[in-house]
C-alpha cells in the first residue's frame, strides 16, 4: 500500500507510532521515524527487517519550532521528497479540573498535540505540493464525541487537531494533498498504563468490549495515507470499536 512512498512519523518509539513503523515498512516504504527517546528509536529501527537505507530516526522534541524542519529535511536529504506524514506524537498530561489545572499543565499538552502539529504541517506541506501525499493526525474520541472529567487540556488539543485538519484539506486539495484525522479509541499503549482493572473499564466503554492493539490504528492510518483513501480528505474517522456510539 505504501511502497516506494517516503512516510514521515512522529511519536514513533512506541505503542501506535513503532506499530504504524512496522507495518509501513512491511508494506514497503522509507521511513523517517521520530521521538523523543533516541534509544526506544533504535530498538524500533532494529526490529524492522532490511531497515538499513530504508529507516532513518531523529530524536527531539515535536514542540521545538526547529524539529519539524529538521524531520522534513531529513526525508528530502535521505529519500529525496516527502510523500505523507503520520503525525501521531501526544501526551495525556496532567488530570483533573478546569479550576485545579495550572496554565503550565495546559500549555504542554497544546504545545504537544496541538501546536506540533501546527508546526509540523507547515513544514511539510511544501515538501508534500512537490508529488502530492497525505498527512494524518492522531485525534481522539475525546473531545470530539464524548467528554470525560479531568481530561480538559487533552479533550481541547485534540479537538483542536479535527479543525486544523479540516481548514489544511480545504486550503490544500488542489494541491493533490489529503489531510485527515484518525480518532483511536482506548488503546493498549504506554499511555494506557498497565493496569487490569483500567484496562477492564476502559475496555467496557466500548462496543466491541475490548480495546485496541496499536497495530489496529496503525491499519488505519496506513489506509488514510495510501492510494486505498485517495478520495477521503478533511475527515475526522473514528477507529473506536464504538466506543462513540456505546452508552452500556
Amino acid at each position: 500500500m505504501l511502497h516506494e512512498k517516503t512516510i514521515l512519523i512522529t511519536g514513533a518509539s512506541s505503542g501506535i507510532g513503532a506499530a504504524a513503523a512496522g507495518l509501513f515498512a512491511a508494506s514497503g516504504a522509507n521511513l523517517v521515524l521520530t521521538a523523543r527517546r533516541k534509544q526506544k528509536l533504535e530498538e524500533v529501527r532494529t526490529s524492522i527487517p532490511d531497515a538499513a537505507g530504508k529507516v532513518e530516526i531523529l530524536a527531539g522534541d515535536v514542540s521545538d519550532p526547529d524539529f519539524a524542519s529538521a524531520a522534513v529535511s531529513m526525508a528530502v536529504e535521505k529519500f529525496g521528497g516527502l510523500d505523507g506524514a503520520f503525525n501521531n506524537a501526544g501526551m495525556l498530561g496532567d488530570m483533573g479540573p478546569v479550576p485545579e489545572m495550572s496554565l503550565t499543565s495546559w500549555q504542554q499538552v497544546m504545545d504537544t498535540n496541538l501546536t506540533s502539529a501546527f508546526l509540523l504541517a507547515k513544514h511539510q506541506i511544501p515538501a508534500l505540493k512537490t508529488r502530492g501525499g497525505a498527512i494524518v493526525f492522531t485525534s481522539s474520541f475525546v473531545g470530539h464525541t464524548i467528554g470525560l472529567p479531568g481530561m480538559a487540556a487533552y479533550a481541547a488539543s485534540k479537538a483542536g487537531l479535527v479543525g486544523l485538519t479540516q481548514v489544511l484539506s480545504v486550503e490544500h486539495g488542489r494541491d493533490n494533498i489529503r489531510v485527515n484525522a484518525l480518532l483511536p479509541g482506548g488503546t493498549r499503549t504506554e499511555m494506557a498504563g498497565d493496569d487490569p482493572a483500567f484496562h477492564d473499564y476502559v475496555a467496557g466503554l466500548h462496543a466491541l468490549k475490548r480495546m485496541a492493539k496499536p497495530e489496529e490504528i496503525a491499519n488505519a492510518a496506513m489506509f488514510l495515507l495510501s492510494d486505498a483513501g485517495s478520495f477521503i480528505t478533511g475527515s475526522a474517522m473514528l477507529c473506536d470499536g464504538g466506543n462513540s456510539i456505546t452508552k452500556a
